[in-house]
């Protein structure tokens, strides 16, 4: 022992650890972007906390149908003004192309324009005419992008093949091709060569990347897909291996296209878990067309926000950016958008069936419904109500962030004092904040036994009661005669 004279201190952990509370309506969307633009990512995780961020690394186009995780940049960080968002591109430019045939394009104030989709690769070939040798890039001419993304060839003055009367060159090139996007590429899985994951196994490398958790799973224009759609539900329930969130996924309005005909598909195609959440139709804002997939989790994520980060309020009810919703049906090429009219029935229909819709009845167009896809055939309120599974899954995720630092110290009456004090005092104000009616936690003998304890397990019994969403008021009006006795009385 080190010989002491005189007075001294020391500190210790504090009895009561400060809970690290999960982030919540953080989605993650996989799909295809214009990275071909921007020189951006393909199968690797990008986080954007505004359109600016995500457009500058994936590009931007209006051509919703080519380049899905365009839908969710405008109306989650734009419209909604949510983030931040996790964005999957699985469009390759190097794989996904499509070879343009040379021909005679003008020129205008020494410039060629190609289309946005051209691809500024080696394949890019300039010549005076069809039989004339390549032009040399950075001797003859430089490329860039216009603010319309469009590909500018330019000549450059001191080109000596170039000259200034010229008024045609000869041109071939690839283009991006996204309808060689399958749902595997959607769904994803790791390269045993490459040692890389990709499309929906990338929700993996999220936490340990940005240490955040997405809870909102997205892949709008794919998720009808049944076997993307059951893809979206098994990460959902198992992120990271102990998270757990919500996928989101859409009826094909292509094929559905009435209210009635929804719950043969959603039999159909077996969606049926309380981690999905079902979506029909689609909702319109001008000519712009959004998956209510996209809605609503841009929805969902305001009202958490608006509720400290909590997701214990439903997004049923609450304002929705369309104008109309709508179904696209495609026939021989040509695109059809019918407008839906659901009235209060209707659409209270599609809720009995598990199924989110849009009404627009009182105040405008709201998100209208409160169940997961497990309803009506799973009645545990803690499963179908959908803001009741979320606040579940995030004391859960919650919990794990705080109490991951306590694994492997010593399993001794300390810690587990200290954990019971901690939660207890958090249940207690999340309590306090009406996130949660009530809550406690205990560390029950039943649950504890002596051969748990020696081998290093213990549990932590959590009782946990978030509000259900007032989902019916009723007013019961009766005629009482002695009013008229009471009013006309001598």
């Amino acid at each position: 022992m080190t010989y002491k004279h005189g007075v001294s201190a020391r500190q210790v952990a504090t009895s009561v650890s400060t809970p690290v509370v999960a982030g919540c309506g953080i989605p993650f969307v996989v799909g295809t972007a214009p990275v071909h633009i921007t020189n951006g990512k393909v199968n690797e995780a990008v986080l954007a906390y505004n359109y600016g961020e995500a457009a500058a690394a994936l590009g931007y186009s209006d051509d919703w149908d080519s380049f899905t995780l365009c839908e969710v940049m405008y109306s989650h960080l734009r419209l909604f003004k949510m983030g931040p968002v996790v964005f999957v591109n699985v469009l390759d430019p190097v794989n996904h192309k499509e070879a343009v045939a040379p021909g005679e394009i003008a020129i205008v104030e020494e410039q060629v324009k190609l289309p946005a989709e051209a691809i500024d690769s080696a394949a890019l070939v300039v010549k005076l005419a069809s039989a004339g040798t390549a032009m040399d890039k950075d001797t003859d001419y430089v490329t860039f992008r216009d603010n319309d993304g469009k590909l500018v060839i330019e000549r450059i003055s001191t080109s000596t093949v170039w000259t200034a009367e010229l008024t045609n060159l000869n041109v071939g090139y690839d283009k991006i091709d996204p309808s060689a996007i399958t749902k595997a590429d959607i769904i994803g899985g790791f390269n045993i060569e490459t040692q890389k994951s990709t499309g929906f196994e990338l929700i993996d490398s999220v936490f340990p990347k940005f240490r955040i958790v997405p809870d909102l799973l997205l892949a709008p224009g794919y998720s009808h897909e049944s076997d993307v759609a059951a893809i979206m539900a098994a990460k959902a329930e198992n992120i990271n291996s102990i998270f757990e969130g919500k996928a989101l996924i859409d009826v094909d309005d292509s094929t559905v296209t009435y209210y009635t005909d929804v719950n043969a598909w959603k039999t159909t195609n077996n969606i049926n878990s309380k981690f999905q959440l079902l979506c029909w139709p689609k909702g319109g804002l001008g000519d712009k067309i959004f998956h209510m997939s996209t809605l609503a989790a841009g929805r969902a994520a305001k009202t958490d926000s608006e509720n400290g980060d909590c997701p214990s309020e439903s997004a049923s009810n609450k304002p929705l950016p369309i104008d109309r919703t709508v179904v696209v049906t495609v026939s021989e090429g040509v695109k059809t958008i019918t407008e839906v009219n659901l009235d209060p029935t209707q659409a209270t229909s599609l809720n009995a069936q598990g199924v989110i819709t849009a009404l627009n009845f009182i105040g405008g167009f709201v998100l209208w419904g409160n169940e997961s896809a497990c309803y009506p055939a799973n009645t545990d309120v803690k499963d179908y109500f959908y803001c009741i599974s979320r606040t579940f899954g995030w004391v859960s995720n919650s919990l794990i962030l705080t109490y991951w630092s306590k694994l492997d110290g010593k399993l001794n009456r300390r810690l587990i004092d200290n954990i019971v004090d901690s939660v207890n005092i958090w249940l207690n104000g999340l309590t306090s904040e009406d996130k949660i009616l009530g809550g406690r936690v205990e560390f029950r003998e039943a649950d504890n036994s002596l051969t748990n304890l020696m081998s290093g397990k213990a549990v932590f019994h959590i009782f946990l009661t978030p509000p259900s969403p007032a989902k019916e008021l009723e007013f019961v009006l009766e005629y009482d005669a002695e009013y008229v006795t009471a009013a006309l009385a001598a």
